[in-house]
């Protein structure tokens, strides 16, 4: 099998392996009020440090077409496209930018630091964090405004039911995802599967 085959061969593995993280994280949630705390978040998070943004969205939307197809993978173990059009349905979809965005700062970063060694280590986190901090307000951007349209509530209503709540959660994951997600990345690249 040529090189380039057998590379693309363990992306897609890898894609569809973070896809079914994803699937066992995401429907795990706490309802708060309208909008629940899920384990998707992270899962995203997770895959993005691994794959990069491209693969890490392309499994995000694997993710997001297994639940459209009705398996009950989104938050409160539910499915199917209505989840999309119901009022947290922008957060779903938000999910593709958050992952893009996200994904292309940490593989920058990553390779951005890399030559540094150590050095380039505590820099390196601190970027990949902004990244996540910056594709999280994305999301919260895209949930908050569908939530507005679709629940008739004003902006301030929102943000108080759909993003103040969550902001301490989001940064734990992210932190538990910087702290998870450097030393895996660096065996999966080390036994060659990145």
């Amino acid at each position: 099998m040529p090189a380039k085959s057998f590379a693309d061969t363990r992306r897609l593995t890898l894609c569809a392996v973070m896809a079914a993280v994803t699937c066992v994280l995401a429907p795990i949630s706490i309802p708060i009020g309208p909008v629940s705390i899920t384990g998707g978040t992270l899962a995203i998070y997770l895959t993005v440090y691994l794959l990069g943004g491209v693969w890490g969205t392309v499994s995000t939307l694997v993710y997001l077409l297994v639940g459209m197809v009705g398996l009950p993978v989104f938050s409160n173990y539910m499915g199917g496209v209505s989840r999309l059009a119901g009022p947290t349905g922008g957060y779903l979809v938000g999910y593709i930018p958050m992952a893009l965005l996200a994904g292309a700062v940490i593989q920058w970063s990553a390779h951005r630091f890399d030559e540094k060694g150590n050095r380039g280590r505590v820099p390196a986190l601190a970027v990949q964090f902004a990244g996540m901090i910056a594709a999280t307000t994305v999301l919260y951007a895209f949930g908050t405004a569908w939530y507005c349209v679709q629940a008739g509530v004003d902006l301030q209503k929102a943000l108080a039911a759909c993003v103040f709540p969550f902001i301490p959660f989001d940064l734990a994951k992210m932190v538990i995802a910087l702290i998870v997600g450097m030393p895996v990345r660096r065996r999966l690249e080390r036994a060659e599967l990145l």
